[in-house]
């Protein structure tokens, strides 16, 4: 077995306008296993980067444009495997997932059970008691249904934002093609799944309150209907009965 210790963990915060969250999510993070931070700011309009510098954070990247959710992940990701990681925990910024969780999220790769590890807002029902709007809750099963009979899998849900990934599966996936929009983590997950890599689930609290970070109902509702392309993307690809450039020469096979 590999022990957390000989991995080099990097955290990776997709930031847009975090001011007011950033810190209380900082402080909570578990140093003693964690290496670095990488925050990645997406054009904040707040003071979310002079903060940041305050808090010591040594690893800041400020967008020039807005590049979108995913836009911002990929320069996360990008930074984070040149800065020699082995391990990858997005974490965001709003604090609507616990850092405390990272120790476990981190062990199991780093043990070698699993290269990646996605925080369920809804194994052990968490999500409504934690504020998950009903509306949001109620698409996000039928989504996840959808996506579970298209995939072949039996996850709890695709939607989540808190996930751990060992660095040997970011660089066998083609997350550069991805869109830079919010649907980005469904196609990392397909991409995943598609590169025949096993992806393990842990209970996850989450907080709605204000000043967490959420989307529009408009653009919830454009990310459900991404979410069902992608799930048929995949279901096509794998069966090669058509082929898409974001799983690169990926047959599921």
């Amino acid at each position: 077995m590999v022990e957390v210790e000989s991995n080099k963990v990097v955290i990776v915060m997709p930031a847009f306008n975090a001011e007011k969250t950033l810190e209380q999510t900082y402080r909570e993070i578990p140093w003693e296993i964690v290496h670095d931070v990488v925050l990645v700011d997406d054009q904040s309009s707040d003071k979310t980067i002079p903060l940041a510098r305050e808090l010591g954070i040594k690893h800041i990247v400020a967008h020039e444009a807005n590049l979108g959710y995913g836009g911002n992940q990929k320069t996360c990701y990008r930074y984070a495997l040149d800065l020699g990681a082995d391990v990858v925990v997005m974490l965001h910024p709003d604090y609507q997932y616990t850092p405390k969780l990272i120790p476990t999220l981190v062990s199991m790769i780093s043990s070698g059970l699993y290269p990646v590890v996605l925080g369920s807002r809804i194994l052990g029902g968490g999500a409504l008691r934690g504020g998950m709007p009903r509306y949001k809750y109620v698409a996000n099963r039928v989504l996840t249904l959808f996506q579970n009979l298209l995939l072949g899998e039996k996850l709890s849900e695709y939607h989540t934002g808190f996930r751990a990934y060992s660095s040997v599966v970011l660089r066998s996936i083609e997350f550069e093609n991805n869109s830079n929009n919010f649907i980005f983590d469904n196609q990392v997950i397909s991409q995943i799944f598609m590169a025949g890599f096993e992806v393990a689930e842990v209970t996850c609290p989450t907080k709605y309150f204000p000043d967490a970070s959420s989307i529009s109902l408009r653009r919830s509702l454009r990310y459900g209907v991404g979410v069902i392309t992608v799930s048929c993307m995949h279901w096509l690809h794998k069966r090669r009965i058509m082929s898409f450039k974001m799983y690169g020469r990926s047959n599921g096979n």
